[in-house]
């Protein structure tokens, strides 16, 4: 890897780091909370921004995205990244950035360290191109959707031990979580469900290319999802139910979209 690359990636992990460490600092702090939260934004977007440099230069490297099992990792926990931060503008999801942010620099980290056999996207085709991408902002969606339901799990048992900690009250209310959990589930059903219908149109021949388990899994986990919305707006499911649905529907959708590159890329060497 040239150095200039592996520079700006560098630059980004330490970046993801310190902004993480700068949300976790103002949840002790009484004074200059705003002010540090702030901070800990801009440098998550700078940190996002770098990511990004670096893939478009890993991109024109290889001309093309590179589909290996940690590059993947890493550009779907970049656009998870984004997409929080998007989702920061208007809606109190910052905090997950202490999860997230120190994920992305891991992820970044292992694609950097160890590099794997390159998968260039041209490799593909643009209707196989178009399917991967679109599986990734899916993916994306249902993580950040993930990360909200491990948090109300937690704070739904805090508030019931009636000793709720810090973090706990720093976060929006249980209400409002709910709420947000469930816009990021429904949006990113949507690219699941388009991600699903543009694989069984561009996909040729699902057992010689290893697809099976990938798509049955893709479809449990879509199943999952809808089922938890259903239930939602017909039995107004929420809670626990809520929670186990979409960490059930998520594993599901990990297994699928990881599970596979794992064995046949780390393993098998294929």
């Amino acid at each position: 890897m040239p150095l200039n690359i592996a520079v700006i990636a560098l630059f980004s992990i330490c970046i993801y780091f310190g902004s993480a460490l700068l949300i976790s600092r103002h949840l002790y702090r009484h004074s200059g909370v705003y002010q540090t939260q702030s901070t800990a934004i801009y440098l998550a977007w700078l940190a996002v921004l770098a990511h990004i440099v670096y893939s478009a230069l890993s991109f024109q490297q290889f001309n093309g995205f590179n589909f290996s099992f940690f590059s993947t990792a890493s550009l779907v926990a970049m656009v998870v990244t984004l997409v929080l931060l998007i989702a920061a503008l208007n809606k109190p999801v910052e905090k997950l950035g202490i999860i997230l942010f120190p994920i992305t620099a891991i992820m970044l980290s292992l694609d950097i360290f160890f590099p794997t056999q390159p998968r260039p996207l041209h490799a593909y085709g643009w209707a196989m191109s178009t399917h991967i991408l679109t599986s990734i902002i899916a993916f994306s969606l249902l993580n950040i959707a993930a990360l909200q339901a491990i948090l109300l799990a937690f704070q739904d048992r805090q508030l019931k031990s009636h000793q709720p900690k810090r973090f706990i009250l720093s976060i929006p209310p249980l209400q409002t979580m709910e709420s947000l959990l469930f816009q990021m589930i429904g949006t990113g059903l949507i690219f699941l469900s388009i991600a699903l219908v543009s694989g069984f149109l561009f996909i040729e021949d699902l057992f010689a290319q290893h697809l099976v388990h990938k798509t049955v899994l893709s479809i449990l986990a879509w199943i999952i999802f809808s089922g938890l919305l259903i239930g939602r707006e017909k039995y107004g499911w929420r809670g626990q139910t809520a929670i186990k649905w979409t960490l059930c529907g998520f594993v599901s959708l990990l297994l699928a979209y990881f599970g596979s590159k794992l064995v046949l890329e780390i393993i098998l060497h294929r």
